[in-house]
């Protein structure tokens, strides 16, 4: 009885195992199987065919690792049958007992490195941890959600280091291989990739395709006795040629998540369009290049200054790569948080749609920390204990709180207090303090728009920066703020704010949120939190 195990492959996956090309970009639609087809497979490949080699996964942050690529490339390898602590250990040296072979370049640390029986190794490597490049000698990198990665630290830092040991590996097609997977993305700094289609060379591509056929049928010519005796020299010969044009190969290629369809289905599918936003629907399944507003009502935010992450990966290491442990997320996996310092907070409220946005001032910048929101049932008091159950690990649990007269004489989002009476009363019942800050009337459209713009620009006041991860919809929605001239001049469009949602238009990439961080800008620009809090007899760090 066979011991082999047979495993689907949808056309793609198929295309892109059996091209077999040196450098390989694969940009497809969600659930299309960029980690469990293609990477996973690539992985095991170059890991067999080069015992004893070391290969890099990078990944645009440690958590990114732990939470998205690990988890899911180690579930497909379990898939194929290869156990942890059996076939490879990860994050520690594998004990004697296992009778791993040793890799060609022994690492100075197992920490981030997976190891394999036949002593092929893995580093993880998490670009914000800076250097983890530096002084190794890769024989292949893979580089996993693409469109999220920096590409001049990949360039200086990981590329230089894919020049394994050309003695062991020199004859193999796929040493110093490099594989690239991602969606489609949606910023000019996340397209670095996509200029791999114009150094494609589909001759080459289309020639291995032949070979590939070419030795399919001598195969079976000679599997049926029909074997003159120089089949098998032209067989060889055609061997090498396809290792010749493997090794020069480059492929690029863009896929939807509908040539998954007999795996995923059309309920997925359509499900997908009536919950994901036009955006992500366009990019993140039918994997359609779309371009960025660039007259917006924040033209000045640029994602290589604005925009930054920010995860304390000792926290995150002493998991000790038990993925079930980093679901329960809480405020100490971030950085960026001070746990000393008070929390400056500003809403905005809606009968469907309430949200937090939350910053602290650090050194002349304004750092969004993170953003909540809840729907339609949930109201002010559930975004409020979404909050404080993030944060529940802060050390002085105070927050300043920025509101305008429009979160004054208000209910619609709840039954008879208006929003800052409610927020205020929440807070406290969960054993937080509170400082309210009124701001007065809202500034007019124009005058908030040159106030944050500057901001962005650099020109005054606290220098905006966003934990993009920890604000991904917020991000979203900023980025598509558009603006009207209305019959007082001037705007931020807010035009669909009071549209029902829609399979096309969802709640939380509108500009509610967009709202909220207009308001913590203002006021933590003009009324600096610090002043307020040791008004109260606060102690900053």
């Amino acid at each position: 009885m066979s011991d082999k195990k047979q495993i689907y492959l949808n056309p793609p996956q198929q295309e892109a195992i059996y091209t077999g090309a040196h450098t390989s970009v694969f940009v497809g639609g969600r659930r299309i199987g960029k980690t469990h087809g293609i990477a996973a497979p690539w992985l095991l490949r170059n890991l067999q065919r080069m015992p004893r080699s070391s290969g890099g996964i990078v990944v645009p942050t440690y958590k990114h690792g732990l939470t998205n690529t690990l988890p899911g490339t180690l579930n497909a390898l379990e898939s194929f049958g290869y156990k942890r602590n059996v076939h490879f250990h990860i994050g520690h040296r594998p004990p004697k007992s296992a009778g791993f072979e040793k890799p060609l370049i022994e690492p100075e640390s197992y920490d981030s490195v997976i190891s394999w029986y036949n002593g092929s190794i893995q580093y993880i490597i998490s670009q914000d941890r800076k250097g983890t490049s530096n002084s190794l000698t890769l024989d292949y990198v893979d580089v996993d959600e693409a469109r999220y990665i920096d590409y001049n630290q990949l360039k200086d830092e990981t590329f230089p280091a894919n020049g394994g040991i050309k003695s062991h590996f020199g004859h193999i097609p796929w040493h110093h291989s490099l594989l690239i997977t991602s969606d489609m993305p949606t910023t000019k700094r996340g397209s670095w990739f996509l200029s791999y289609k114009e150094k494609t060379d589909n001759e080459v591509i289309e020639t291995i395709h032949g070979i590939i056929n070419e030795i399919w049928k001598i195969k079976t010519r000679i599997a049926t006795g029909d074997s003159p005796a120089y089949l098998k020299n032209y067989l060889n010969s055609l061997y090498r040629s396809l290792s010749q044009l493997r090794a020069v190969a480059i492929y690029y290629r863009e896929w939807s998540s509908i040539e998954n369809l007999l795996v995923l289905g059309e309920k997925y599918i359509a499900q997908m369009k009536r919950d994901l936003p036009p955006l992500i629907f366009q990019t993140s399944i039918l994997c359609r290049r779309i371009g960025i507003l660039k007259d917006g009502f924040y033209q000045s935010m640029v994602e290589s200054l604005h925009y930054y992450s920010s995860f304390d990966n000792s926290y995150l290491d002493g998991l000790d790569f038990n993925f079930s442990k980093i679901d329960k997320e809480c405020c100490l996996q971030d950085k960026d948080v001070n746990l000393d310092d008070a929390l400056c907070i500003a809403m905005d409220y809606n009968s469907n749609i309430n949200w937090i946005v939350t910053g602290q001032e650090r050194d002349g910048e304004m750092l969004t920390l993170k953003s909540f929101y809840v729907k339609y049932e949930r109201k002010i008091r559930e975004v409020v204990q979404d909050f404080c159950n993030y944060y529940r690990y802060h050390h002085t649990r105070t927050v300043v709180y920025y509101y305008d007269t429009t979160a004054l004489g208000s209910n619609y989002a709840v039954n008879d207090e208006d929003f800052a009476s409610v927020v205020i009363s929440t807070f406290e019942s969960l054993d937080w303090t509170i400082l309210p800050v009124n701001l007065g009337n809202p500034l007019p459209h124009m005058e908030k728009h040159l106030l944050i713009n500057r901001a962005f620009k650099g020109e005054s006041g606290l220098f905006p920066r966003i934990n993009k991860p920890n604000n991904e919809a917020l991000v979203m929605a900023m980025e598509k703020t558009g603006t009207r001239i209305g019959t007082n001049g001037f705007k931020k469009d807010k035009t669909g704010e009071k549209l029902m949602e829609t399979e096309e238009d969802k709640l939380e990439y509108r500009t509610d949120g967009t709202d909220a961080f207009d308001t913590l800008c203002i006021g933590m620009n003009k009324f600096p939190y610090r002043n307020i809090y040791m008004g109260m007899g606060g102690g900053m760090m």
